[in-house]
């Protein structure tokens, strides 16, 4: 039976798929949530990516729980896990794999010897980069293949990945010794990347608490890898109106400085002095995405503009280049799009 045969057809159907979906979506927060103390942005974001099938960046300084998020996200779903310690001497083949040689004794006693393909750690469903700044642009370029194709070629073959195919990397914004900045082409594979801030006051009361204690959180895992796929197909099949697609089209448009090659005609005077390079196709796809499956979990039936609006700063915010300008000035990514929110109408009229 296909996959086709096995999507919800009728209205109710629909209905309980929808259910569904939003009753497995809070699950799985409400497992995160038993280890990870706030971080609620974070934490929907890194969900939203999980559902629609995309990757996601996490940033923030050490020790404020990146690695933990992915962590628990990878133990509240019943996917295989892997782990990808970044460093200056990692080498492509220890992400990938490589073809050993097997050696095998026949009745004559004499050895014969074949090739066989040893997978790497890139080859589980959820993959944790940690820290990947830290590894070299060859080692980084490793994961492009594995990221975009959902496959990975070693020896002239090539080797499909296990579905879903997730990679959440973390890096540190602030130590720059030892790093190389993750290449325009790869940021660009990162459906979302967030932000993860420090904790408050009562927060870290609570984080405290939990891990000074003996009372150690359990994560249960409660959604497999089937009903995710058939979760991420149904994200995919909600509506969206032609005027909230032009929106979204005209939010990406509106990171092209003036004279680029698409169109600079939206863009505000801030990111005419500012941008470099604005976003690309990906990121509508990443909106337009990302703001179904906000719809769906809130129970509507199409987009609106809010959700766009809501996916705006993690979609958008390393898919621009900044010039030299803004940095003299001091200009962030997150500021240029906060003004992009402000200024761009909700009407293509406006």
């Amino acid at each position: 039976m296909t996959e086709e045969a096995n999507e919800p057809q009728t209205p109710e159907q629909v209905q309980q798929a929808a259910e569904r979906f939003r009753s497995d979506f809070n699950a799985v927060r409400e497992q995160v949530a038993r280890v990870v103390v706030g971080q609620r942005d974070a934490v929907d974001q890194a969900l939203t990516c999980l559902f629609v099938g995309g990757h996601a960046l996490l940033e923030g300084v050490p020790g404020i729980g990146k690695t933990l998020l992915v962590r628990t996200i990878a133990q509240a779903v019943d996917l295989g896990f892997g782990r990808i310690q970044f460093t200056p001497d990692l080498m492509p083949a220890d992400i990938t794999g490589t073809t050993v040689i097997d050696e095998t004794e026949d009745e004559h006693g004499r050895i014969r010897r074949s090739f066989r393909f040893q997978p790497g750690p890139i080859f589980n469903q959820i993959v944790l980069a940690d820290e990947i700044n830290r590894a070299t642009p060859k080692t980084q370029s490793a994961l492009l293949e594995a990221m975009q194709e959902h496959s990975v070629t070693v020896g002239g073959t090539t080797h499909p990945l296990p579905a879903p195919f997730f990679v959440l990397a973390t890096q540190n914004p602030v130590e720059q010794e030892g790093t190389y900045p993750l290449p325009e082409a790869q940021l660009d594979r990162f459906f979302f990347k967030l932000q993860v801030g420090y904790a408050s006051r009562d927060e870290l009361g609570e984080i405290v608490r939990r891990t000074t204690s003996t009372d150690l959180p359990k994560i249960n895992p409660v959604l497999n890898a089937e009903r995710l796929v058939a979760h991420q197909r149904l994200v995919r099949r909600v509506a969206v109106a032609p005027s909230v697609q032009d929106y979204a089209i005209r939010c990406v448009l509106s990171t092209h400085p003036k004279g680029a090659l698409s169109s600079g005609a939206f863009a505000t005077p801030l990111v005419n002095r500012s941008v470099a390079l604005g976003a690309s196709p990906r990121a509508a796809q990443a909106l337009m995405l990302a703001g179904k499956c906000r719809a769906l979990l809130d129970g509507r039936a199409a987009v609106a503009t809010e959700d766009i609006r809501w996916a705006m700063l993690p979609a958008l915010r390393h898919r621009i280049m900044l010039n030299f300008e803004a940095d003299a000035e001091g200009t962030t990514t997150d500021e240029l799009i906060q003004n992009i929110a402000e200024t761009l109408p909700r009407d293509a009229d406006g």
